[in-house]
């Protein structure tokens, strides 16, 4: 009998671990995708950088809070691939822009995403998107009505007791001051004009770091619209708050055209070796977009209309490939 207890006991414990994978790390790289479904996609460019877990970015919106099962099916495939899922809340779009979420709006995101089993511990979820647009927070510029969203959703997510880790909403570093944007450094002190405590609220500082202007840019600038566009945020927060924080990269890339196409391969062997990964203040960085074409984001896409692999996808895996060589050696 006492044989048998213990045996239980091992087999509660392991299953209990194979359903949380505690504190899951692995390789800094990753991919920004738009839907659940595109996780066997994105797992096939990502094992270029070896067999450890990665980072996946994904909306999940109002319009998503009836789909339990599917993405209970996400999070399951998302364990099994060692991925780890990096959430960002989404409202609805309606009057050409996203609508402001409201209290109910964010306890009903939250509930939804406690209801299901996570691949990994942590629970990382972004709150919202770059408010500094107007049509990213219901046609309108707002930083004092954003720090009161933000700390409703962090202290909403953190009393669920459920290990969640919530990051802000990233800027657009390249918005200029205007009638529809609000430069990024502008926004972030009207912040703390408003609440000076607010970015105690974050467990981690969330980026946008593209390689501006026209996301064409060297991967060798400097800068706040560069590739290091998050040093100079990290900079900025430390300045105001005294706080150093450790930031997801959930969106960078380049477009893809005639302009930039033949420096393509350079700048993300560049990106990936010089930058993404040779910080240890970057958590991740999920370049966008893994299936944007056609539509909108074609330029960015990893992925063509047919689903087949661009140019971007070519050469961010060749230099993931890389990088996997490199350390492998150093082992």
């Amino acid at each position: 009998m006492k044989h048998l207890v213990i045996w239980l006991l091992l087999s509660l414990i392991f299953l209990q671990l194979s359903i949380h994978p505690v504190f899951a790390t692995g390789s800094v790289l990753g991919i920004h995708i738009l839907n659940p479904s595109e996780l066997d996609a994105a797992d096939q460019l990502l094992e270029a950088s070896g067999d450890s877990w990665h980072y996946v970015t994904i909306p999940l919106s109002l319009n998503d809070l009836d789909k339990h099962d599917e993405w209970q099916a996400f999070f399951n495939n998302a364990r099994s691939k060692k991925v780890i899922p990096v959430v960002r809340l989404v409202t609805k779009f309606e009057n050409g822009a996203w609508q402001v979420p409201t209290k109910r709006d964010i306890v009903r995101l939250v509930a939804f995403l406690s209801a299901l089993e996570w691949p990994t511990e942590d629970r990382h979820i972004i709150a919202f998107n770059e408010v500094n647009h107007t049509k990213e927070w219901g046609n309108r510029i707002d930083p004092a009505e954003y720090v009161e969203i933000l700390t409703f959703t962090s202290d909403w997510a953190h009393t669920e007791g459920k290990n969640y880790k919530v990051m802000p909403a990233a800027m657009d570093l390249a918005a200029p001051n205007g009638s529809s944007t609000k430069e990024a450094f502008a926004y972030l002190q009207e912040m703390f004009n408003v609440n000076p405590d607010w970015v105690t609220k974050v467990d981690f500082w969330n980026s946008h770091s593209y390689p501006n202007p026209a996301f064409s840019a060297s991967a060798r600038a400097t800068g706040k619209m560069s590739l290091r566009g998050y040093q100079a945020e990290l900079a900025f927060i430390e300045q105001r708050a005294h706080i150093n924080l450790k930031t997801f990269i959930t969106e960078t890339g380049w477009v893809d055209t005639r302009q930039t196409r033949q420096k393509l391969a350079d700048n993300y062997q560049y990106a990936v070796e010089k930058v993404w990964t040779a910080d240890d203040r970057v958590i991740a960085v999920t370049p966008f977009v893994l299936q944007g074409a056609p539509g909108p984001f074609s330029q960015f896409s990893f992925l063509d209309g047919d689903g087949k692999p661009t140019l971007q996808y070519k050469v961010y895996q060749q230099a993931m490939r890389r990088v996997e060589a490199n350390t492998r050696v150093e082992n």
